[in-house]
């Protein structure tokens, strides 16, 4: 877990790193893979979501297709205070971490089927298109049926 600080002046410090960041560093740091703690350096207040909601917007800002669009944004807000606020995070939660491992699913099947011998694949192919035409071919005019 990557820690960094956030100053009154809103310049960030990472501590690992000692020096100071930008919002874009961080977002690179999130882009690796990396998880992050961002805490006031006076109060300790924990920060994090909101340097995230704000790597977010500039996203967005920079032209960025929106992920959450204000329909879903509406639906969020009209969430907080209700008895389905705490259930509705751990499900948007869920499904992405579910989103993520059916694309790392599809990510590796990809990958098998690009990296075997291209002449197989290719062959069994062509097998299998044969075998649709003689079965469409034969069909209308098979004697045994």
């Amino acid at each position: 877990m990557r820690e960094f600080k956030k100053y009154p002046n809103r310049r960030l410090y990472d501590i690992q790193d000692s020096k100071y960041v930008t919002v874009e560093d961080i977002r690179q740091i999130v882009l690796k893979g990396e998880s992050i703690i961002v805490h006031d350096s006076k109060s300790e207040k924990d920060l994090t979501r909101s340097v995230l909601l704000q790597i977010l917007a500039e996203q967005e800002n920079e032209g960025h297709e929106p992920i959450l669009t204000n329909r879903v944004l509406e639906q969020l807000v009209r969430f907080y205070g209700g008895p389905m606020q705490g259930v509705i995070g751990r499900y948007i939660e869920q499904s992405i971490m579910n989103f993520l491992d059916y694309q790392e699913q599809y990510r590796k099947r990809i990958q098998e089927v690009t990296s075997g011998d291209p002449l197989a694949l290719m062959r069994k192919a062509m097998e299998q298109n044969v075998e649709f035409w003689n079965r469409l071919v034969q069909g209308p005019f098979d004697r045994n049926r």
